[in-house]
């Protein structure tokens, strides 16, 4: 997409605030892009102090932006980002800009977020608790994990979701209680499937045999949800080898990444793909 050229004369702030004007105005967006980052935190600080709730939202998301999107870049920089971020929280009543505010917190992964963080799991605003939701998922301390298992009983699907998805990357050897099982345990009948299969695939991590009546029901579905066949190559059960393969057969024709995941986890099972 060209970037008009008058764009260059632009501040970062001017640019920031043309491409909130015009949602969907993507040359604005690249433009923005480009921008050098320390530039790109000066205007996000700035934003941050508007009286306009829509500008202090993107001024927590172009944080991100600022920070960097590179791992280096992130522990040199994402200090300075959660500073502002965590000295604005507090006094910000906005639900639109707290659930920003607790997204680019979960993108830096600052330690001193957690408190803040959790003392906001029982908002009122379900966009403040999906917020909080996905400020803790890169976090596995224990009162982080504790906020994330109580948030995967949210009474909205969009928390409970952010907030198993998260539980279920967490590593198997590092991360694991009783208290996670039951979480997964717990939303294996959820009415969304996201929800359902990414439990299955955190039981299934852990090797719980729990998980295996659940996992075969959710294989008879059609269509079978990617992440049930990953379950199934977690799982490392070979019983569940002819079902994969009836699934296999039942799928054609695929996609590539359906193709690729039922292939990789008949493969692990110690089988061979038709």
């Amino acid at each position: 997409m060209a970037i008009p050229a008058h764009y260059d004369a632009l501040s970062t702030l001017e640019l920031a605030l043309l491409e909130l004007k015009e949602e969907r105005n993507w040359a604005a967006y690249e433009a923005l892009r480009k921008r050098d980052r320390e530039e790109v935190f000066k205007a996000a600080v700035q934003l941050l102090r508007s009286s306009s709730a829509r500008e202090r939202a993107l001024g927590a998301d172009l944080l991100v932006q600022a920070t960097g999107y590179d791992e280096e870049a992130r522990l040199e920089r994402g200090a300075r980002s959660a500073d502002v971020l965590l000295a604005a929280l507090p006094t910000e009543q906005d639900a639109s800009v707290l659930r920003a505010m607790g997204h680019t917190l979960g993108y830096i992964a600052d330690a001193r977020a957690v408190p803040a963080l959790r003392a906001l799991k029982d908002h009122l605003d379900s966009r403040v608790r999906l917020g909080v939701a996905s400020g803790l998922s890169q976090h596995q301390d224990p009162v982080a994990l504790q906020t994330l298992i109580e948030l995967s009983r949210d009474g909205h699907a969009s928390v409970r979701e952010e907030a198993i998805s998260a539980l279920s990357l967490k590593d198997e050897d590092a991360v694991d209680s009783p208290e996670l099982r039951e979480a997964f345990l717990d939303r294996l009948s959820d009415e969304v499937t996201d929800i359902r299969t990414d439990s299955l695939i955190g039981l299934a991590r852990r090797k719980d045999p729990r998980v295996r009546e659940p996992l075969r029901r959710e294989l008879e579905r059609r269509p079978v949800a990617i992440e049930a066949i990953e379950a199934a190559r977690y799982l490392e059960d070979v019983s569940f080898l002819p079902l994969l393969l009836a699934v296999r057969e039942a799928a054609r024709p695929m996609d590539d990444a359906f193709e690729g995941a039922i292939d990789f986890a008949i493969e692990c099972l110690g089988g061979r793909a038709p």
